[in-house]
């Protein structure tokens, strides 16, 4: 039977493996990255240190570009779903073509592959397909959430208060009812410049635990403007961003 491997790599600092991680690495035949852009070598180059470090002698390494997004439509949710159906497809060729029975496969995640990414969604519909057997575990890693947290020496939660997790697009539609402490992830289109400051605290980071990593925190009608700027003067650097930040009302 072949076995996979989805493991959590961490935010971006090598040393935010996990023992657990670790030793999938080390027991892994054959190590699947889907290529995002030419723009984020730098992440690819990251998880090849890490295979060099910890990946057992004689191990593959099958690279492939991933399957591409529609941003541009409105229908976000048929997007999404078209997206890990062809997703799922490329996935079934690569374990057809590349890993043989009794091997080990994986898949490497930025962050913690329970929060908020598709690989295990497009792994459980690959199974179900039946066309490739295999059985697979789930690595948890240290998400950019808990790096942010840690970063910033905070907590996500107060006594007796919940931490809500959205994105940039729900919170664009408002900041949610009812909650003083949010997290928001997958920000494109930097939402905290449109919702009302009023008594709002913000702990923002970007590249977390990279050399690039951007730390930025204070009440959001000041740290806004230059949230902002430090963004855009980043995207245009790199060509592409990886943020995430905690909304808090202050004094509440």
């Amino acid at each position: 039977m072949r076995h996979i491997f989805v493991i959590g790599i961490g935010a971006g600092d090598p040393d935010h493996l996990t023992l657990q991680a670790v030793k999938a690495l080390a027991r892994t035949d054959v190590f699947f990255i889907l290529d995002k852009n030419e723009d984020r070598q730098d992440l690819i180059r990251l998880r090849r240190r890490m295979l060099a470090e910890h990946g057992r002698p004689g191990h593959r390494v099958v690279e492939a570009p991933d399957a591409e997004r529609d941003r541009t439509t409105p229908a976000y949710a048929a997007a999404v779903d078209d997206w890990r159906v062809r997703r799922a497809d490329l996935v079934e060729q690569l374990l057809s073509e590349h890993l043989g029975e009794g091997e080990t496969g994986a898949f490497l995640v930025w962050g913690d592959p329970s929060l908020y990414d598709s690989v295990i969604a497009v792994v459980d519909d690959v199974l179900a397909r039946g066309a490739v057997g295999f059985d697979y575990e789930v690595v948890p890693g240290i998400s950019s959430v808990s790096a942010l947290a840690a970063r910033h020496r905070t907590t996500l939660t107060r006594v007796g208060r919940p931490v809500q997790i959205t994105t940039g697009r729900r919170l664009a539609e408002g900041f949610p009812e009812g909650v003083d402490d949010v997290v928001v992830m997958l920000d494109g289109r930097a939402a905290f410049t449109g919702i009302d400051p009023d008594g709002l605290e913000i702990r923002y980071g970007a590249y977390l635990g990279t050399p690039d990593e951007i730390l930025v925190a204070g009440p959001l009608a000041e740290a806004a403007p230059r949230i902002s700027e430090l963004r855009e003067s980043a995207r245009e650097r790199k060509g592409w961003i990886m943020d995430t930040y905690l909304l808090r009302r202050s004094g509440s």
